[in-house]
């Protein structure tokens, strides 16, 4: 992936897709979802247990963040490496974050051996991947600014030129402003804020 410093956009996917793959009596169902945080995953993770029951295994793979920096792979029982990181491999190749799969299985009474099996993550996942539509993201960064009344005009002026998305604002004695920008011009507007004297620039962490 591209590294932070030099970019602030990647790809994921618009919506959830599916992909299959069936070898020896075993159907492997990928299924891939875009998600923004951990607590998404948790409970995607959760739902497709209840509704795959039935299955084997339930093993997955996600990448979050503009260099997908957060990741996991999980084999959930199948031979260590045999599942979640060809799900993973996946992704990778294909440069995706902010996106999940899960790969339900169920076995069809013949053991694959491990080259089968990592054939078989892979395989699903990619057809999933196939299945779905390719969106570019943003990377976005929040912040607020602080400042008193008499600042208003320039604080407006430097939102003007650098269009910001304004997500509230509060005007009174002390005006504050929450705003997002892409993270490629965050620099630069923080640097035009804080030539305004008595206006105080906090980026959400």
């Amino acid at each position: 992936m591209t590294d932070t410093t030099s970019s602030d956009s990647y790809n994921s996917i618009a919506e959830p897709s599916r992909g299959i793959y069936r070898d020896s009596g075993s159907k492997f169902i990928a299924l891939a979802y875009p998600v923004s945080d951990e607590n998404q995953i948790r409970e995607i993770i959760s739902e497709v247990k209840k509704e795959y029951f039935d299955a084997r295994h339930h093993c997955f793979a996600y990448r979050l963040g503009v260099n997908g920096e957060n990741w996991r792979a999980n084999d959930d029982g199948e031979p260590s490496s045999t599942a979640g990181r060809p799900i993973l491999g996946q992704l990778l190749s294909n440069e995706l974050s902010d996106i999940l799969v899960i790969v339900v299985r169920y076995f069809g009474g013949t053991k694959l051996g491990v080259p089968g099996l990592i054939k078989a993550y892979k395989s699903a996942t990619a057809d999933a991947l196939t299945n779905s539509k390719i969106i570019e993201k943003k990377a976005m960064t929040h912040f607020n600014v602080n400042f008193g009344y008499m600042q208003m005009n320039s604080v407006m002026k430097v939102i003007k030129d650098f269009s910001p998305t304004v997500k509230q604002q509060t005007f009174d004695n002390l005006c504050s402003i929450e705003m997002e920008i892409r993270k490629g011009e965050l620099d630069k507007i923080r640097d035009a804020f804080e030539k305004i004297e008595g206006t105080e620039f906090i980026i959400d962490k």
